[in-house]
This record gives C-alpha cells, structure tokens and sequence, in this order.
C-alpha cells in the first residue's frame, strides 16, 4: 500500500512538473544571444577591474614592505 502511495505521489509531482513547464515562455533566439553577449562583456570588464585592482594593491604593498 505504500508503494501504491508512493508511486502516485511520484506521478503526481511529476504532472504538476509538466504543467509548470508549459508555462514557461521561453526568450527568442535574438534575445538569448543579447543576453549572453551581455553577461559575457560584463563578465571580462569586471576580470579586468579586479586583476588591475590586484596589480595596483600588490605593487603597493610590494613598495610598503621595502
């Protein structure tokens, strides 16, 4: 009887999984790559920040310990 239980939960959880993903409105092809391309460029600029960051502090603390 338990298994029966089980195994109803189961479907159950997974039909409401699959009306829950009929719902979703998925983003158009140009949008993604819009997307994509943005969180890529920020993503480098904000490499870029940290790394010069990290160079301006470690020369700084390099010239203090001397």
């Amino acid at each position: 009887m338990a298994d029966k239980a089980n195994t109803e939960k189961k479907q159950s959880f997974f039909k409401g999984l699959k009306a829950e993903f009929k719902k979703i409105i998925w983003p158009e092809k140009d949008s993604l790559i819009r997307e994509v391309v943005a969180v890529v460029v920020v993503s480098v600029v904000l490499c870029l920040v940290i790394a010069v960051l990290d160079s301006v502090i470690s020369t700084g603390i390099g010239f203090l310990m001397q």
